[in-house]
């Protein structure tokens, strides 16, 4: 009987040690991403691969290089992001991380903020770091 508690409880240990590395990663990602996105964001193709897909408002745009084009694209340069949350789960991709950000976007020489939700889902490469598979945006109105 104490040979299964203890399984028990070195499962949950290990459960809990897993879900703080998730959450170390996840907010890493978001701290360097927006970090980017805000100072230079034609770097953040890195972070992408050739199959990694971004909803922007609805519109789909599929590889590094066509998600980096359209970041580029947007109607205002430097931004600097003011992050709420961060929420992270692990995704049924082995090592994979769901990540779902909110919080807000301040642009330049307006007085408003911009509030948004943002969500990754973060795959490792072969090389010990991750990816952007998936990337998620949308600005929240009202």
């Amino acid at each position: 009987m104490d040979h299964q508690r203890d399984e028990k409880a070195g499962s949950i240990c290990m459960e809990q040690e897993q879900q703080q590395q998730i959450e170390m990663v996840g907010k890493a990602f978001v701290e360097h991403y927006c970090r980017v996105f805000d100072t230079d964001r034609a770097a953040l193709a890195a972070l992408y691969d050739r199959g990694s897909l971004l909803s922007f408002e609805g519109q789909k745009v599929v590889g590094a290089d066509e998600i980096a084009r359209k970041l580029a694209q947007l109607p205002f340069g430097q931004c600097k992001h003011a992050v709420s949350t961060v929420d992270c789960q692990p995704s049924p991709v082995a090592g994979g991380i769901l990540v779902f950000v909110s919080g807000s976007i301040q642009l330049p020489g307006e007085e408003h903020h911009l509030k948004f939700s943002q969500m990754f889902h973060l795959v490792p490469t072969q090389h010990g770091s991750f990816f952007v598979q998936n990337d998620i945006f949308r600005l929240n109105y009202g």
